[in-house]
């Protein structure tokens, strides 16, 4: 590909789907950044701790104590899920404030040598897949 990428989470990066978003994986693109309102997951958080926790949950009869241990986890994996706790961990380059967006865009594109000249032509055939 001849055109740089660069990722900006501003609101939520769940599962694949924010894989796909950032070009296939976080480290492909030239950087990866987010907004401080920047959430992130294996998937929605509600639906993997009725996933991940489905054994424990049903194992509370009370429906009220139920409600609040579900309540409780979901709780912990919003926190974890926060972009700065993201990128103390991984994948993230930085968590900036939405003001420096433009200045990280045009740093990024200053940073990207230019592409080699083509000598033929750019796709030999079309991926139908």
């Amino acid at each position: 590909m001849s055109v740089p990428t660069f990722t900006v989470v501003i609101r939520k990066a769940y599962g694949l789907g924010a894989l796909g978003m950032a070009g296939g994986s976080f480290h492909a693109s030239v950087f990866a950044i987010s907004w401080p309102t920047g959430e992130f997951g294996g998937m929605g958080l509600e639906g993997q701790v009725k996933l991940g926790r489905r054994k424990e949950l049903a194992a509370i009869e009370d429906p009220d104590e139920r409600l609040r241990t579900y309540e409780t986890y979901v709780a912990q994996m919003y926190e974890r899920g926060k972009a700065l706790n993201t990128a103390s961990l991984f994948e993230l380059d930085n968590v900036i404030d939405p003001a420096e967006t433009r200045n990280w865009v045009i740093a990024g594109l200053n940073s990207v040598p230019p592409p080699p000249p083509r000598t033929g032509k750019k796709r030999p055939f079309v991926d139908g897949w």
